[in-house]
């Protein structure tokens, strides 16, 4: 994987950190294991602007799966002087840069994962540091990392660790080392799950105690044994995404932080746990001791979490599983609109039925007369999208009750919660309370509070096996589902149904005013509680939006918090390319992916900017973003689907319009940014900037 051809020492390969990973691209190609380093670049590149790959203490670790390499080849350069790859405590001077061929296997994780918790050690950097020749890095870096399928020569092992990582197995007898077990997770998997990991380890070896990490990450997850877990101490979650299968540690002295915590804080950590098993009033984790898989637990967090976190989390959790439906089923009903025409949605199941690809029929005959195509086929094709996007938009709610519920819960509350899903939508058409998304919110935090309250209760041996899969789903539904239509079914559809009135009688300032107040919504958080809300309240009136009429107001409310919610991200790309001496050389880097990002309504893509400057990237991407909703409004600016942003506009009303007020609320956020960048910037850097053409 690594040879001396691959290994550059006390180097500078460039100002910023593009630069740097163009030439150990050229340096893979002068070794011969590509043929093509400016694609090798450019795929790295493309990695790199999702999300920086800075680690602290002054490493990078460039990455990416590529067609432009046929072996896993890892390159090596120390930096002379060092380039800023994002991290927070300064630049890098060791940065590898890592090629994994586009068709291979997990090689590309399992490197990252090796190198990951190799630079967690002091020893290894240290040896990075202090060799002489490119062969002496080879030998280091050969000693910890491999490739499947790979033959290496044989390398000199480096020197052993001091505080070598130890999970006992054996029954703990009086007297005997302290255990704990632990959890990391980051959102992405790869290096700090890893790095975290080794940290606790090593933390938990010049401490005496006994510790067994599960790492729950991109290249795979070993659970940790069941005896383990029961003989442990304490329980430590680092993690920033919820844990998987928690209820296994129900009971457990906890201690949780996020997963940077250990890279920063190992050593308190192993002592905060350690005074956390001799403390009968510390935090644990919920559920009855050893309640085993019929202990429901919620999902993430942990000892110490603030009711706000825990509520965020929560609605996060049902939001982020409840998307993909709804994109999909939505995207679907659009594209059988393009195909058909609007008026599919009468004859469409006489189209499937009478019709199949040997029998297609005129359009003429279903009233099509305004399909894009004058063509059976695709009015056949339409139809089935029809059918498709309807059937995946009718899990919309049920997938956010469910998931809530799971959020609080665990499995144990999934089934309850996607009922009580069901029956804020009436899936089965009983006549139940039409409560909507509201109702999928009141009903799956039911559903979840009520399958932990059940959970908690002391059960017999005998019965715990039965209490997830049984007990606490029938239970639950009863309760939950005789609340939801007896007590709170019809305050809440009485309250869904003063709220569609409202909307259709909406016009004027009026509607202006509501699409302003979405647009500052879907910027204050970029994807977050405030965000989601204004997406579900347009979603769920799009869910309509076969029977609705072109000019109806939940196609408008869709147009708005569409239109607002690429603003940030395109706004934020645009700042970065007239005045990039405003911004960071990540930051520029993240502006590059900003655009597609925006223009797909991925909100989310201003986030790196606004993370690290928000009292001044904040005010002025809500500024734009309400802007764009109040245009959108006023100029009557409509759309059949939910998600899409740009792609979509064979699905949006008054396409004129919507570039419009799209166009404006961009100039108005980058305008905004910009202005207040500089005008808190020293003077010598604003005369510096003055000098940058616009």
């Amino acid at each position: 994987m690594i040879t001396p051809g691959l290994v550059a020492l006390d180097v500078s390969l460039g100002s910023d950190k593009t630069e740097v990973i163009r030439a150990l691209a050229r340096q893979v190609a002068a070794a011969g294991r590509t043929s093509n380093a400016d694609g090798l670049a450019e795929d790295a590149l493309a990695r790199e602007s999702t999300s920086a790959t800075g680690l602290p203490g002054g490493i990078a670790i460039p990455h990416c799966r590529t067609e432009h390499v046929d072996v896993p080849t890892l390159a090596f350069a120390r930096l002379s002087p060092g380039t800023d790859f994002g991290a927070k405590d300064g630049p890098a001077d060791l940065a590898f840069l890592i090629a994994a061929p586009a068709g291979g296997d997990a090689t590309h994780l399992k490197v990252l994962t090796q190198l990951a918790r190799a630079l967690v050690k002091k020893e290894f950097t240290d040896g990075l540091r202090s060799a002489s020749s490119p062969e002496e890095i080879v030998e280091l870096v050969g000693a910890v990392v491999s490739a499947p399928g790979a033959n290496p020569a044989p390398v000199k092992p480096a020197p052993a660790p001091t505080a070598a990582p130890v999970a006992s197995a054996a029954p703990a007898a009086p007297g005997a080392r302290r255990s704990i077990v632990a959890v990391t997770a980051c959102p992405t998997g790869i290096a700090h799950t890893y790095m975290a990991a080794e940290a606790l380890e090593a933390a938990a070896a010049r401490a005496g105690v006994d510790i067994a990490v599960e790492t729950q990450g991109s290249a795979g997850s070993t659970p940790l044994a069941p005896d383990l877990i029961a003989r442990a101490d304490a329980a430590i979650f680092a993690v920033d995404v919820g844990v998987r299968d928690r209820a296994r540690f129900a009971g457990k002295p906890l201690v949780s932080s996020g997963v940077k915590r250990p890279m920063d804080d190992a050593d308190s950590m192993i002592a905060e746990a350690l005074r956390y098993a001799d403390d009968p009033g510390a935090p644990r984790v919920e559920g009855a001791a050893g309640g085993g898989a019929g202990a429901a637990v919620t999902t993430g967090g942990g000892g110490g979490e603030s009711w706000g976190a825990h509520t965020r989390r929560v609605l996060m959790t049902g939001v982020s599983y409840m998307i993909p439906f709804v994109a999909a089923g939505g995207l679907l009903i659009a594209l059988s609109f393009l195909l058909g025409g609007y008026e599919i949605v009468g004859p469409f199941k006489d189209i499937l039925s009478k019709n199949s690809l040997t029998n297609l029929p005129d359009p003429a005959d279903f009233g099509l007369k305004h399909a894009l195509f004058d063509s059976g086929f695709f009015a056949y094709v339409g139809a089935i999208f029809f059918v498709l996007g309807k059937t995946a938009f009718a899990f919309f709610i049920p997938a956010l009750a469910g998931y809530i519920a799971f959020a609080i819960a665990d499995r144990p509350g999934i089934a309850p919660g996607f009922v009580m899903g069901g029956l804020a939508s009436d899936v089965m058409q009983f006549g139940t309370p039409q409560t909507g998304f509201l109702g999928a919110i009141v009903g799956g935090v039911l559903a979840g509070v009520i399958a932990h309250w059940i959970a908690q209760r002391k059960v017999p041996g005998w019965a715990r096996g039965l209490m997830p899969v049984l007990v606490i789903p029938l239970f639950t539904t009863i309760v939950a589902g005789v609340l939801m239509l007896v007590v709170f079914g019809k305050p809440i559809a009485w309250l869904m149904a003063r709220l569609t009135d409202g909307l259709n009688s909406m016009s004027g300032a009026n509607a202006v005013l509501l699409g302003v107040i979405l647009g500052l919504m879907m910027a204050f958080d970029m994807g977050g509680p405030l965000n989601k809300v204004a997406y579900s309240f347009a979603a769920a009136g799009v869910g309509g939006a076969a029977a609705l009429a072109s000019d109806a107001p939940q196609l408008k409310i869709m147009a708005a918090v569409m239109l607002a919610g690429m603003v940030p991200p395109i706004a934020l790309a645009l700042a970065t390319v007239v005045r990039p001496k405003l911004f960071t050389p990540a930051e520029r880097e993240n502006g590059k992916a900003a655009w597609l990002l925006g223009a797909s309504f991925i909100t989310e893509g201003a986030i790196p900017f606004a993370a690290a400057d928000p009292l001044r990237v904040i005010p002025a991407i809500m500024l734009g973003s309400a802007v764009t909703g109040g245009l959108s409004m006023a100029l009557d600016v409509s759309v059949r689907a939910p998600h899409g942003g740009i792609f979509v506009l064979f699905a949006v009303g008054n396409i004129l319009g919507y570039l419009v007020a799209l166009a404006a609320g961009v100039l108005v956020g980058a305008a905004g940014v910009i202005a207040l960048k500089s005008l808190t910037e020293s003077s010598e850097e604003i005369e510096e900037l003055a000098t940058v053409p616009v």
